[in-house]
């Protein structure tokens, strides 16, 4: 007789041990559940932490009205001099949340919303560097009141430029952040990573189909090429999930760095035209740069961040260390800081932009008295 080997456990234990793997996996599933809800609570529920301390720092949002055009600001406590912060492109004030409430102890700041940003009007009409330089003289005279340092960021920095060279009683300083001076003049810019935003914008309003910019750009930008494998695509997933649940609120991208979730922020909010004045040109309407620069006669800070050539000789970044010297030796006043950082310096790195800030500010404070 051949003897079987196999044998079979009591029936007790097997139910025990089936009972233990059962909890097990009822565990595994329901912290599986608890962590999956805690992800859409938090991307659909999802805001801003850093904006909690820029309400608690005393800022309040207000509007004012010039040459028909409303602008969008936010205001923070009496605290030293007048500093006005200037968005760059496709972003609005808030993009600033890191710095404000550290920039707000040391001045009187405020922070606005750029022309087809934010909450700001959209005029196409007026997106060129001149007529929103002029809109943003107005402010200076009539909300700030008296002469600001002016610190603008990319886009920004060209404003600022503008303000200083054509306004010059109403401004005290100007930082001028990572401006792409030069680069952004046509046809320069066919030849810089900021071309792919006018190429973008002009390609989205030339087609129906896709309803949405913020859709078209996570489709269509070739930013994404400068991101691992697979992240336009989580974007592109997550963009249309939150869409589904809550149709008519804007998508939270709260799972991406700062300085990426307030593109896609703004850009729910952004007039595409706006970009289209860097696609045909006309942004830099009336506007040189090797003409306006020599004109900045107060102190000046010009920070430039990180650059590179690509592979296809495409410039990433706002300005080459040419452009940049080039820039600084024609303002008469100027300071070339360089800093290792990406574009966004006031996001990416903070604590630097505001000693930056600070310093400039105690230097022009010193020269007044």
């Amino acid at each position: 007789m051949t003897k079987n080997n196999t044998t079979t456990p009591p029936s007790g234990c097997l139910k025990k041990t089936l009972r233990i793997l059962g909890w097990t996996l009822l565990g595994l599933v329901g912290l599986v559940v608890v962590l999956i809800g805690a992800v859409l609570v938090t991307g659909l529920n999802f805001k801003e932490p850093a904006m909690a301390k820029v309400w608690a720092a005393g800022f309040k949002e207000k509007t004012f009205t010039t040459h028909g055009t409303t602008i969008n600001y936010v205001e923070g406590p009496d605290n030293g001099l007048p500093l006005m912060l200037i968005h760059g492109q496709m972003v609005d004030w808030e993009s600033y949340q890191l710095v404000l409430p550290e920039l707000s102890q040391h001045f009187h700041v405020f922070a606005v919303d750029c022309e087809g940003h934010g909450k700001s009007s959209k005029d196409p009409s007026r997106y060129n560097v001149q007529d929103m330089g002029m809109d943003f003289e107005v402010f200076i005279q009539q909300v700030i009141g008296k002469p600001a340092i002016v610190s603008g960021q990319s886009s920004g920095g060209l404003l600022a430029v503008w303000l200083a060279a054509n306004s010059p009683q109403n401004v005290l300083g100007v930082v001028l952040e990572d401006p792409p001076l030069f680069s952004s003049e046509y046809p320069r810019i066919k030849q810089t990573f900021a071309w792919d935003t006018g190429t973008t914008a002009h390609d989205f309003l030339q087609q129906s189909s896709v309803k949405s910019y913020l859709d078209y750009y996570i489709l269509y930008s070739r930013m994404w090429s400068y991101f691992p494998q697979g992240f336009q695509k989580a974007l592109l997933n997550w963009d249309q999930f939150y869409r589904s649940i809550r149709p008519d609120s804007p998508v939270q991208f709260f799972f991406v760095p700062l300085s990426v979730r307030e593109i896609f922020t703004g850009l729910q909010m952004y007039d595409p035209h706006f970009g289209v004045a860097f696609y045909d040109g006309s942004w830099n309407k009336y506007f040189e740069h090797a003409e306006a620069l020599p004109k900045v006669k107060c102190p000046a800070v010009l920070i430039h961040a990180n650059w590179y050539y690509d592979k296809n000789g495409i410039l990433v970044g706002a300005m080459d260390a040419n452009d940049a010297n080039r820039a600084n030796s024609l303002m008469p006043n100027s300071k070339l800081v360089t800093v290792n950082s990406g574009h966004d310096v006031h996001v990416e790195n903070p604590s630097v932009f505001i000693k930056i800030v600070i310093d400039f500010g105690n230097q022009l404070q010193n020269i007044g008295n």
